[in-house]
């Protein structure tokens, strides 16, 4: 007999427990997720380091970030909600729903919102705050 669970089957979606499952799946649900201050604003880190995945997966919230860089991690960014720019190294864009940045180790990067901005971030490696570093 296999030491392995049944999975749940497709008609019965809500079978699989909101947990913490390092190597195996997990279901999240965001607003059970308290968000943390960050120096961009708040992030809901939903996928973390501790999940073994090597790579993170949040929902931050941006009024106006301060200018830093990762030596290690790349980041992309879907912005979700909200509109102002995004400085990558001194050049500035304009970002809005829809679009998506992706930013490599070493790239200085920061946002300013018009309002909030409401972003993915997925980070690989999985986000360390050891490899944020400011000017």
């Amino acid at each position: 007999m296999s030491q392995h669970a049944v999975a749940p089957s497709l008609d019965q979606p809500n079978r699989l427990p909101l947990t913490v499952s390092v190597g195996g799946p997990a279901v999240r649900d965001p607003a059970t997720i308290s968000p943390v201050p960050c120096p961009c604003g708040q992030s809901t880190r939903i996928i973390t380091a501790k999940d073994g995945l090597g790579l993170s997966f949040h929902i931050t919230e941006i009024s106006e970030a301060t200018r830093h860089y990762h030596r290690k991690t790349t980041e992309v960014y879907h912005i979700v909600e909200g509109t102002g720019r995004m400085e990558l190294d001194g050049e500035i864009t304009d970002i809005r729903p829809g679009l998506v940045i992706s930013i490599p180790p070493g790239v200085r990067h920061c946002v300013t919102a018009d309002d909030i901005i409401r972003t993915i971030v997925i980070a690989i490696p999985a986000f360390d705050p050891e490899d944020e570093f400011f000017d």
